[in-house]
């Protein structure tokens, strides 16, 4: 499932207004895939506010949340219920046209796969939220969070691994 065009508009606009949280319930989705990996069953959700991943144990949230700040780590090691969990997060700004042509890869290179969710936000083809599982690597997923009014493009690798 991807290349979804949604029809609820974004509520972070900037990176600036992402938080990090594990733990949290799951939110309301505007949509959801589901895909096996590593012996767990990872589910992709994109929410309004960006994107929730809950896998085992894990649920991981980035996204704007009312009452905190934006907030993303570079790097979060944790031990969660038998799992190493390992996050890493990165900020880039682009000039416009190799913004657009970043966005541009994440809605075709993620269309049609099974393994990924690709939510298209109302304003911009290029405000996107695209998360991919990782088959091949065990437990691991990427987010990429495009900001069109700041050309930035976050993005997040996680990776689980039993201990």
């Amino acid at each position: 499932m991807s290349g979804i065009r949604l029809a609820a508009p974004y509520l972070d606009t900037g990176a600036d207004q992402l938080s990090f949280a594990l733990g949290l319930p799951a939110r309301e989705a505007l949509a959801v895939a589901e895909v096996r990996a590593g012996g767990l069953t990872v589910q992709l959700r994109l929410l309004g506010a960006s994107h929730q991943v809950i896998a085992g144990p894990v649920c991981e949230t980035v996204a704007c949340l009312p009452g905190r700040p934006g907030w993303l780590p570079e790097a979060v090691n944790e031990e969660i219920g038998g799992w190493k969990y390992r996050f890493t997060a990165r900020i880039d700004t682009y000039p416009p046209q190799e913004f657009g042509d970043r966005a541009q890869w994440l809605r075709e290179g993620l269309d049609g796969r099974p393994d990924a969710l690709c939510g298209i936000f109302p304003g911009s083809p290029d405000a996107v939220t695209a998360l991919v599982v990782e088959s091949d690597a065990g437990v691991a997923w990427r987010t990429w969070h495009a900001y069109p009014q700041t050309r930035q493009i976050v993005t997040t690798h996680t990776r689980l691994e039993a201990r």
